[in-house]
């Protein structure tokens, strides 16, 4: 698909997309929950839609609601699940980083062989953890060097094990979830260099509305407390989703005002730290009951940012930085490289031909901006964060720009071109 995206000022209201990071999760606490989960608010991107089709592989039976009731709204999605009881020899994750490195502990849970696999990037990204920790809690593991696919045989054990985070914190989620679900007790996952420690929050956040209970300390050391018996019926409702929803805010900031709806502001979201980096670039943001009112103002200026714990917030800060008088320097540059593409290299290789030079030193990004965004054609490079980067930035462009395989947009904010449209962008897709 080609979406060409032509300068266009924003205006009225947008309901956030459903978080696709609380979508995946409450999809696999409803698999190790035995019992019944009623998820509000679903998501529908292609992880969201990548994670129900695993949790029906590994044994849970899935109907989406066509009636209302007092409970349950139109369009949720009810779970039923007596554990991880796989119904095949394989489960896919699609291309979901978050899947892979979740499921495949959980599926460990079970005594059968069950290949791991993937597609698109996901077979390039690294999965040597799986090889390093899943033999210390009695899973046997073959893996190609360390990529998909991966053929695991459990049933996981819990034990006392150390395990680095310094990668992705997803490995360690996948693990707290397996752990849970064998309610394990008098045992420890300590953790060396954790980075993304909000998203562990998000998983703990997870696991505690279940009923599970999980304490940490400093991030270093995680236990499994004793709980009561989980409720034979849960409800979850998915929170809106503060990554697709920062390009909507990156949006209004240079294109609007729009309001923006459905955001928790006490999230643990780790990319709710996008209104850190508005603030600081000046734009105006005014926090209301219904929403997040936020428009331009006549001076957006450069700004500093740690992204080292929310990397995904580095394409929208970019678009936002291309607009902001002066160097923008944003720190993590590290955390770019095992995305669905070399993220630093994209951002910087996509908006060069919409003439904003960015520099890569180190660990750090340095966005030239203030000039005026050139029309051009660019690449999405198969990565969603690129493709709305792109349109977003285009907004405020001398003339459109097109993006090619925009279809990328569908693993994680499937609207987010219609959303554009309903504020008054123009859009052109074919």
């Amino acid at each position: 698909m080609r979406a060409t995206v032509h300068p266009s000022k924003l205006s009225g209201s947008q309901i956030a997309p459903a978080s696709k990071s609380s979508m995946q999760r409450a999809c696999a606490a409803s698999l190790i929950h035995v019992g019944k989960t009623i998820i509000h608010n679903p998501g529908h991107s292609n992880d969201d839609l990548a994670a129900l089709d695993v949790i029906q592989k590994l044994g849970a039976i899935i109907e989406t609601a066509k009636l209302a009731n007092e409970k349950v709204k139109v369009g949720s999605i009810l779970v039923n699940s007596n554990g991880v009881k796989p119904i095949g020899p394989a489960m896919n994750c699609g291309e979901s980083g978050l899947g892979i490195r979740m499921f495949t502990p959980i599926a460990s849970l079970s005594s059968e062989l069950i290949s791991i696999e993937g597609k698109g990037s996901l077979v390039k990204r690294p999965m040597h953890f799986f090889d390093e920790i899943l033999p210390l809690v009695g899973v046997k593991v073959k893996s190609q060097k360390g990529f998909l696919p991966i053929e695991i045989q459990g049933p996981l054990v819990p034990a006392n094990i150390t395990i680095d985070g310094s990668l992705s914190s997803q490995f360690l989620t996948g693990m707290l979830m397996a752990y849970a679900a064998t309610d394990a007790q008098d045992v420890e996952i300590k953790v060396i260099d954790l980075k993304s420690k909000p998203y562990i929050d998000l998983t703990l956040a997870v696991l505690n509305a279940f009923g599970w209970k999980v304490e940490h300390t400093n991030y270093e050391s995680f236990r499994f407390l004793a709980h009561a018996p989980l409720k034979p019926v849960i409800e979850y409702t998915v929170e809106g989703d503060w990554s697709g929803a920062a390009f909507l805010l990156v949006a209004g900031a240079i294109a609007g005002p729009i309001k923006v709806k459905g955001l928790q502001l006490n999230s643990t979201q780790a990319d709710k730290k996008i209104m850190e980096a508005l603030l600081s670039a000046k734009a105006n943001i005014k926090q209301e009951e219904e929403g997040i009112l936020i428009g331009p103002t006549n001076n957006l200026i450069a700004f500093e940012f740690d992204a080292t714990d929310c990397p995904d917030l580095f394409p929208p800060l970019v678009a936002l930085a291309s607009v902001c008088n002066g160097v923008t320097k944003i720190k993590g540059v590290s955390r770019l490289a095992h995305k669905e593409s070399d993220r630093g290299l994209t951002l910087q290789t996509e908006f060069a031909k919409m003439g904003v030079q960015i520099d890569l030193v180190g660990d750090e990004m340095l966005i030239h901006g203030g000039a005026r965004i050139q029309t051009a054609t660019v690449f999405s490079q198969h990565d969603h964060r690129i493709a709305m980067a792109c349109g977003v930035a285009a907004l405020v462009a001398n003339g459109p720009i097109e993006i090619t395989e925009a279809e990328a947009i569908n693993k994680s904010y499937t609207d987010f071109f219609t959303h554009l449209q309903e504020l008054g962008a123009r859009v052109d897709l074919d």
